[in-house]
């Protein structure tokens, strides 16, 4: 079993980075991506531990990027040698960029009557605080039952305090990925939210202009249909090809480390042979 997309409470997960090794063992995955937003904290902390344990985990990232105005979430591998100084150096910069962006959003929740602070916020998350966080407290105060509802209702882009995050342009994010040995994956590609087919791979067709190397073909949110069309596109393009749960522990309990929703995933071990294959 493989999962080359997961969280951890170093950015928006609740499991710590040792726990979702556990995790991992006890669910039978042999390879293991952690994919923490704009941080390797969580890789860095789990890798000695995975290592005596005899988990192959590999080195990613998931950067939130622009294009055409919309966001477009980008996945980083490094299975050859981690991340260069200038790239961690400049990962520091996003991350400063998100706090800003969360002291927005607790200004915004305050003025809908809201009762929350910064503080609060990043005693879940530290300085790697996001959403999730935001929606678990709000949850926590009853201000909604679920966390979806918290999303619907107040963070997500048509919510009342919704604030938008600076974030780094498409073509700028593939391009320090590259610079930094990396292979830059487009995820979860059935959220670009085309309307048509033909407009995604249109999108898509774009990203690999830009040097992206590979397309999530597998992924919690993808049916049957999706992963199709996705395989089919990776193969005209020359896309690696990759997959994983997009596991957050409790902030996303009906997804399953390994397996996705309901037993919807599966990614097959030479998916990864073929990532480290194009660093060598």
């Amino acid at each position: 079993m493989v999962d080359l997309h997961s969280h951890t409470d170093a950015s928006d997960g609740s499991d710590t980075p040792f726990e979702l090794v556990d995790h991992a063992l006890r669910a039978g995955v042999k390879a293991l991506a952690i994919t923490d937003h704009d941080t390797l904290a969580g890789y860095a902390a789990a890798k000695p531990y995975a290592e005596e344990e005899g988990l192959d985990l590999l080195c990613g990232i998931e950067l939130s990027t622009k294009y055409l105005g919309q966001t477009v979430h980008l996945l980083g591998y490094f299975p050859g040698e981690e991340p260069s100084t200038e790239f961690q150096d400049w990962l520091v910069e996003l991350q400063d960029k998100r706090r800003d962006r969360n002291r927005r959003l607790v200004g915004n929740l305050q003025r809908v009557g809201v009762d929350i602070t910064l503080g609060e916020v990043e005693s879940l998350g530290r300085t790697m605080a996001g959403r999730p966080h935001f929606a678990s407290i709000l949850v926590k105060k009853k201000y909604v039952k679920t966390m979806q509802e918290a999303f619907d209702k107040y963070l997500a882009e048509s919510g009342r305090a919704y604030t938008e995050r600076d974030e780094v342009p498409l073509d700028e994010g593939i391009a320090r990925m590259r610079r930094a040995g990396g292979i830059p994956v487009i995820a979860h590609p059935v959220r670009l939210g085309r309307r048509t087919a033909e407009e995604e791979a249109e999108w898509i067709e774009a990203a690999v202009g830009m040097g992206m190397l590979g397309l999530e073909v597998r992924h919690s949110d993808h049916d049957a249909t999706a992963v199709g069309r996705y395989a089919r596109l990776a193969a005209r393009l020359g896309l690696l090809t990759t997959g994983g749960s997009d596991y957050h522990g409790a902030y996303k309990p009906d997804i399953r480390l390994g397996t996705g929703k309901n037993g919807n995933v599966s990614v097959p071990m030479e998916w990864v042979a073929r990532l480290r294959e194009s660093c060598g």
